[in-house]
């Protein structure tokens, strides 16, 4: 059947959205426009993305494909290139994926209307806008050829970049051939997607692209940029939030050759030739900071408020039925808490600068948001956007620590008082101790239970920092909700009669915020499946049994919870101090369900024995990268369930490096089978639901394991010693 008749992606079809344009060589350029018909909010009435050139066809038949999204180890550069290679029907070996330059204008996604990488959108938003342009792409070759032969198009078919006129004797033109005509031709006004029989790339598992060069070290990253005459710094910001540089002792730097020293108010850098010598160079400094009123915070105090703040009334984000009334049942009171995180990726941050004396500026570096890095630059340096180059790298990881730009304003401040390009380089410690921490959270949960064991009456309270906030300068929240904060909770899978989800904003002061793999269903997720948990005790239910109960509004997560079941061995006995866990999801489009297998020792110490999880993820690209993102996914949200927290002692974070901010190892890591259903669906995101599945799924084993509810990540080892345990 036809794609282009899908829900939540529907009416390209019905507009101009193609451009045309000629390439270097007399090749085709290809770009599209769309409407705002499958944008999540009113879109423009003119909605603009890339009308110079997405897509380039050379005379050689070889396809570049500048790609909107960033890569940072998820594969985007590989799935986005299948829809395009499949529709425009090209062999994929013969398609080259690059980093599109900045520009909202021309590159911004569909969904966000921005570009940027995050929110698990990159395949939400394009699929079916790159089918369309591919499907385009390959009409205006066959009318080139119909055009150069002189006969019907319709007679006509492609293969493998050719087109193919089989009823005379199986003649062929290839798209190189027939670019330069192709280029001329005017944009379609509609096009049919391939039936799904007919293709060849989409759904399935395709190597990745940027795996060769990753594994032959050729990869670039933005901590691997080189140049002539290229410095290096050390950087050292105040390590209390709002601090300012209070006396630098540099009498030790003096003595070392090479070296220069920047001081600002807030931060101070060392520039040398290389990392090393600037390193040693700021480990001679002796520096006093000024930590003012938030270098008084303690993490205690940050508990203290976030627990008072859930006893206040928040506001409503959603209510359904009479809550008061059904709350007045056999209810059962809990609160689950979710600690402040790092996002720690295996790149450090970095951004490599020129501030050069004509007042233009050159950039070089890792992004999820490349657009926003251009325009903090151009702040910083009270510069138009327009004379900030912007050179964007594939990144070493993510997670949304990247979706900030403090580390492109720090950089550039730091360049403006060094002669010519400087690499500005985090070490670990720095790059811990100056996040954008993911908000702590503490959930507090009330629900009644009916005579048959059915959830009746149900509040979920949210305390937290908000994001959206701290993302907009402390703007205060429309009706005083942070979306992020109560995803997933006011989507809760479950049907239950009477429910009410409140958020109440309390922020930390002493930390700032930003986006972590998952965001609000991160913490949602958790609470509401420990609250699950719970209930199924309350009610003499089967954990799995309690949940499939609760999931007749939502047929795709519970056929998956019953697959899980079934693959985990759900109901096979186990030996004392064992347990499985389950996890039911609906995050950022996509449907997981996930069992968890452990074993804890009479010291408390968790194995994690064997993960399983089913997913529906709608219509797939590409298996074994869904696979791929929901295994790391699991392992990233575990890290966090296991060791992850971030403490203040005098507004100072005490965690410095894996040392004290740990992350499992390879021993650590369990069995993890991922099975994705095939579905119909409209695609779903799938690199941070993975993330919301590990945490609950392992508490909730540990619960079966020892009997000991876990209300507070990460895990306190000491409360599952067998002396512990009631």
């Amino acid at each position: 059947m036809s794609m282009s008749s899908k829900s939540g992606t529907a009416g390209l079809s019905r507009r101009r959205f193609l451009q045309v344009g000629t390439a270097a060589g007399g090749g085709l350029m290809l770009g599209f426009q769309v409407g705002g018909a499958f944008a999540q909010a009113p879109a423009p009435k003119k909605y603009v993305l890339n009308p110079n050139a997405f897509i380039a066809i050379a005379r050689d038949g070889k396809v570049t494909f500048q790609i909107p999204q960033e890569e940072m180890g998820q594969g985007v550069y590989t799935s986005l290139s299948q829809l395009l290679a499949d529709e425009l029907d090209v062999d994929l070996a013969n398609v080259t994926p690059l980093p599109a330059p900045p520009s909202d204008a021309l590159y911004a996604s569909p969904r966000s209307r921005r570009q940027s990488t995050g929110g698990s959108t990159s395949i939400r938003g394009f699929y079916t806008a790159l089918r369309q342009v591919g499907a385009s792409g390959r009409a205006m070759m066959v009318q080139a050829a119909a055009q150069q032969w002189g006969v019907s198009a319709a007679s006509l078919r492609t293969e493998s970049g050719q087109v193919i006129d089989d009823a005379r004797g199986g003649r062929k033109l290839s798209y190189g051939e027939l670019a330069p005509r192709a280029a001329k031709l005017p944009a379609p006004q509609e096009v049919t997607l391939k039936a799904d029989k007919d293709l060849k790339y989409i759904g399935k598992s395709v190597k990745r692209l940027d795996a060769p060069e990753k594994v032959n070290g050729k990869a670039q990253y933005g901590i691997d940029v080189r140049m002539d005459g290229l410095k290096v710094a050390a950087i050292a910001a105040s390590p209390v939030v709002g601090g300012k540089v209070a006396h630098v002792d540099d009498s030790k730097l003096k003595s070392m050759p090479g070296l220069q020293l920047v001081q600002l108010d807030d931060l101070v850098a060392v520039v040398g030739p290389n990392f090393w010598a600037a390193k040693k160079g700021m480990d001679a400094l002796d520096i006093k900071w000024n930590g003012g009123e938030n270098a008084k915070i303690n993490t205690d105090a940050i508990w203290r408020d976030l627990e008072k703040g859930s006893q206040q009334k928040g506001a409503v984000a959603k209510e359904e039925g009479d809550v008061e009334k059904s709350l007045k049942g056999d209810r059962f009171d809990a609160a689950y808490e979710m600690p402040f995180l790092a996002h720690a990726p295996m790149e450090p941050q970095n951004f490599t600068v020129h501030v050069k004396k004509d007042g233009s500026c050159e950039l070089w570096g890792g992004t999820q948001v490349q657009t926003a890095t251009v325009k903090a630059a151009s702040d910083a340096l009270g510069i138009a956007p327009e004379k900030v180059t912007f050179h964007n790298f594939m990144l070493g990881g993510g997670f949304g620590r990247r979706l900030a730009t403090d580390m492109v304003t720090k950089s550039v401040r730091v360049a403006q008082k060094v002669d010519g390009p400087v690499k500005v380089i985090w070490t670990r410690e720095e790059d811990i101790q100056q996040d954008m921490y993911r908000p702590a959270y503490r959930n507090a949960m009330s629900a009644s239970l009916t005579k048959d064991g059915k959830i009746d009456g149900w509040t979920h309270r949210i305390a937290g920092g908000s994001v959206i906030a701290a993302i907009t300068g402390g703007k205060p929240l429309k009706d005083g909700i942070d979306g992020d904060a109560v995803e997933g909770a006011v989507n809760n899978p479950y049907a239950i009669p009477n429910q009410r989800i409140e958020y109440v904003q309390t922020e930390p002061k002493a930390l700032n915020l930003g986006w972590w793999r998952g965001v609000g269903p991160n913490n949602a997720v958790f609470a509401i499946e420990s609250m699950m948990d719970d209930l199924a005790k309350k009610a003499g239910k089967d954990p799995v049994a309690f949940r499939l109960a609760h999931l007749g509004n939502e047929p795709r997560l519970k056929a998956i919870l019953q697959i899980a079941a079934e693959k985990s061995g759900w109901s096979k006995p186990l030996a004392a101090r064992m347990g499985r866990g389950v996890c039911a999801q609906n995050a950022f489009g996509s449907y997981i369900a996930t069992v968890t297998e452990v074993d804890v020792t009479e010291m408390g110490k968790i194995n994690v024995r064997r993960i399983t999880s089913i997913v529906d993820a709608g219509r797939t690209v590409n298996p074994d990268t869904i696979a791929a993102q929901v295994q790391g996914g699991i392992l990233f949200g575990m890290t966090a369930a296991l060791y992850g927290d971030i403490t203040l002692k005098d507004g100072r974070v005490q965690q410095r490096n894996f040392n004290d901010y740990r992350m499992m190892r390879i021993n650590e890591t369990p069995s993890i089978e991922v099975h994705v259903v095939s579905s119909t669906e409209d695609p779903g995101g799938i690199g941070e639901p993975g993330c919301s599945a590990g945490p609950p799924s392992l508490v909730n084993a540990v619960f079966a394991a020892t009997g000991v509810r876990i209300h507070r990540l990460p895990i306190d080892r000491s409360l599952l010693a067998s002396r512990k345990i009631a």
